[in-house]
């Protein structure tokens, strides 16, 4: 499960993510709501825990904003403000719970759960498309009119990177934040491992989407246009 952490207190951010990183969690996070809001709508999580009162964009701007792109990823708002009229604004702006601070992080444990429990229905999750592909990234599922198969986390991780990205040359530094982290020491034979996977991929589902190579900088997704 990969959750996204908005939250400017340094010092609170980094416990927190640091703790779920401890509970099993992929967590991305970041401190200004400008960046929170760019990642909330450029990837896919399982659910976003947002502070309320951030730099650059507040909380409550960040939901309405989100929910109008018709992301219905859950959200958690966390924040000092816990009066009746508060909490019933950050509800009605889109949140699907609503956590005063401080609080405890077993509480905050608790409330993830809760929400990761509810069932995700095919019809309202978020869908990728390009050329002659679907992607669900929810649920892993790839396809096209005629085969469909399923996808690990890393392929799915991948895969939805380069949807995000279509005709755009990916770096094999960015890939590598992005899937595993910029602090996880991995080697360029596992990116290159998890790309040869994700072609398979594609040739399953029999696409005409490609993942060209580009030496020395990194890998483009692409449409075959000559397709015999």
């Amino acid at each position: 499960m990969r959750l996204l952490l908005i939250e400017d207190d340094r010092q609170l951010h980094d416990s927190m993510k640091n703790q779920l990183l401890e509970q099993g969690y992929a967590v991305d996070g970041c401190y200004t709501g400008e960046d929170g809001l760019y990642l909330g709508l450029q990837y896919s999580y399982d659910l976003i825990i947002l502070d309320r009162m951030l730099p650059e964009v507040d909380g409550i701007t960040i939901l309405k904003t989100i929910r109008s792109k018709k992301v219905t990823t859950p959200i958690i708002l966390v924040t000092a403000l816990n009066g009746l009229t508060d909490k019933i604004t950050g509800l009605d702006s889109g949140a699907d719970d609503y956590l005063p601070k401080p609080f405890a992080m077993e509480e905050l444990f608790a409330r993830i759960r809760a929400l990761l429990r509810r069932p995700v229905s095919l019809e309202l999750e978020e869908k990728l498309s390009y050329a002659d592909i679907t992607f669900y990234p929810m649920t892993r599922s790839l396809s096209t009119l005629t085969s469909h198969c399923e996808l690990s986390k890393k392929e799915s991780a991948l895969l939805e990177l380069f949807l995000r990205n279509k005709n755009q040359v990916l770096t094999r530094e960015l890939i590598l934040a992005r899937i595993w982290g910029s602090d996880n020491e991995v080697s360029d034979g596992n990116i290159d491992n998890y790309i040869s996977f994700l072609r398979r991929r594609l040739r399953t589902v029999k696409s005409h989407v490609k993942i060209i190579t580009i030496h020395g900088i990194g890998y483009r997704m692409e449409e075959e246009t000559h397709v015999s």
